[in-house]
């Protein structure tokens, strides 16, 4: 069973309507969605839709249902209770297959920028129909949810509900950090989650902090040769003065006169690229670590051009790949 009926805009027309979460809320009563955020990189044609529910079965059955409807879709990731979707920008059609018949099924048709707010579109058969028609859109981060009709609203049962849930334009932004140490004092893991709760900026939602296993081989470090990697959801806006009161405070609290301050500001998967490898398994000089972070656009904001960068940009392109982050080159759990 293909889905193509509401893949454009035409569809939402004058029969729309369009509530607000405290509207959906009164009208399904309160539900188990606790955040919707989304995040584009329209250089890329990338985007990443995080969501957070009271338990963890929900989001793995809405990470498989998804993932298997295709459309926008490109993979989906569970963490806990929180689901990350790595989409595409644009419109695509949806297949549920067996699924409309036999299990229900969701998908995410579309993925769209307007202006400082982004458009997601939704489809759901049965049971799955519920979660995109009244517990997602009245999520913390949703601004409104449009209906094309009333029919979208009777959900449960056998019914197919579409819905389009606009949300605040967020882009993301991994800052790398490392070297901000001595063989006597301080951990740049400690450094880089207080900096967290020094830099609270309205606008800016942190994601997550990683720890980065680098080459445990290299002769001058202090000990397990480690760097720390910070996410953020930033509105576009609010990413300057994110930056700058990230280099303030790591510069201002570091140890170590080496410190390393990396910045990839968009949606990037670098695993490909030989310097994945490098980081976790050779010693790099500051000078290549510069020549590598220039090709693959990624900046430094530390003024001290110290060896630090070679972990900074190592924490920057490992800082989006989960425990293989922490682990050796080649570890999985």
């Amino acid at each position: 069973m293909v889905i193509t009926d509401y893949l454009v805009n035409e569809n939402f027309g004058d029969n729309m309507i369009t509530l607000s979460p405290d509207d959906v809320k009164q009208r399904f009563g309160p539900l188990f969605a606790q955040k919707f955020l989304v995040m584009v990189d329209e250089r890329s044609g990338a985007a990443e839709i995080l969501e957070q529910c009271r338990v963890r079965g929900t989001v793995e059955w809405d990470a498989m249902n998804r993932r298997r409807a295709g459309g926008a879709v490109g993979r989906c990731e569970v963490e806990g209770t929180t689901m990350t979707i790595h989409a595409r920008l644009g419109k695509y059609p949806v297949n549920f297959g067996s699924a409309a018949g036999d299990i229900g099924g969701q998908a995410l048709e579309a993925v769209e920028v307007s202006g400082d707010e982004v458009i997601t579109i939704w489809a759901g058969i049965a049971g799955a129909g519920v979660g995109v028609a009244s517990c997602l859109p009245q999520a913390p981060g949703v601004i409104r949810t449009e209906y094309p009709s009333e029919d979208d609203l009777k959900v449960g049962g056998a019914r197919t509900n579409h819905v389009r849930i606009i949300s605040p334009r967020y882009e993301k932004v991994c800052i790398g950090i490392d070297d901000t140490d001595t063989k006597v004092e301080g951990a740049t893991w400690v450094m880089a989650l207080k900096c967290v709760e020094a830099c609270r900026i309205e606008g800016v939602e942190f994601l997550n902090m990683r720890l980065i296993q680098l080459n445990p081989a290299v002769p001058d470090k202090t000990s397990n040769c480690v760097s720390s990697a910070l996410n953020f959801a930033v509105r576009p806006g609010k990413i300057p003065k994110l930056l700058e009161a990230v280099r303030l405070f790591v510069e201002k609290n570091t140890f170590s006169k080496d410190t390393g301050i990396a910045c990839y500001h968009g949606i990037k998967d670098f695993t490909d690229a030989t310097i994945a490898r490098q980081v976790k398994t050779e010693i790099l000089t500051r000078e290549q670590a510069e020549r590598e972070a220039e090709a693959l656009g990624i900046e430094f904001l530390d003024r001290s051009n110290g060896k630090g960068r070679i972990g900074a940009l190592g924490a920057v392109i490992w800082g989006n790949r989960g425990t293989e982050a922490a682990g050796l080159y080649g570890e999985h759990l």
